[in-house]
């Protein structure tokens, strides 16, 4: 019963997810066959990120490389992805930058990890690798996550800028190191960043 519990509640504060059943419009258009017998075959799908493409560009194009290769679990994570994209879309009621749509992606990860933990506790692994296996389709659209020292290079110099913090203070530390982070551009795990705020202010 237990097991149950934590899959709903799981479910329950995740967005939505939208598999459906048939193609789009736009995926049946690039999938229907070709009717000049005489045309060139197709060339090697690249699966390396074309950063020239839009975040949500790239997705639709690998939704089209999943459904021709029936790779049904990749299939089923973009489209979940680009439901994701599309309903932050119409919340914010204009299009996303690239920052706004790596968010949300960030935001998707967080959750599975999340659900990983909670459905190996309840005992649930096949749930549990399922996630971690969106999570990794996932992150192949995101900039690579910073290692500990670059996450440490950069607490210590949000912490230099206020001159001398105390732990009572780290809130804002905290905060000054996100934001120096997103700036630069770079993925962190919030949990690390807050382990590395407090072993840098321990003693102060």
């Amino acid at each position: 019963m237990r097991v149950e519990l934590i899959w709903i509640e799981t479910i329950q504060h995740r967005l939505p997810r939208y598999c459906h059943s048939q193609p789009s419009a736009h995926e049946q258009f690039f999938l229907a066959p070709r009717t000049n017998s005489t045309a060139a075959a197709d060339p090697p799908v690249s699966t390396v990120y074309n950063s020239l493409m839009s975040l949500t560009e790239q997705i639709q194009k690998d939704i089209v490389t999943a459904m021709k290769a029936k790779e049904e679990a990749r299939l089923s994570t973009l489209r979940m992805v680009k439901s994701a994209l599309h309903l932050r879309q119409v919340e914010k009621m204009a299009p996303l930058d690239e920052k706004e749509s790596q968010a949300v992606l960030a935001t998707l990860i967080k959750q599975r990890k999340e659900s990983v933990e909670q459905f190996t506790k309840g005992g649930r692994q096949e749930m549990a690798d399922r996630e971690a296996a969106e999570i990794v389709v996932i992150e192949s659209y995101l900039p690579k996550a910073a290692g500990e020292a670059e996450i440490v290079a950069g607490v210590k110099a949000s912490i230099a800028e206020m001159g001398s913090p105390t732990r009572k203070e780290m809130g804002t530390v905290m905060k000054n190191a996100m934001a120096r982070f997103n700036d630069a551009g770079m993925r962190v795990e919030g949990k690390m960043v807050s382990e590395i705020v407090k072993r840098e202010l321990s003693g102060k």
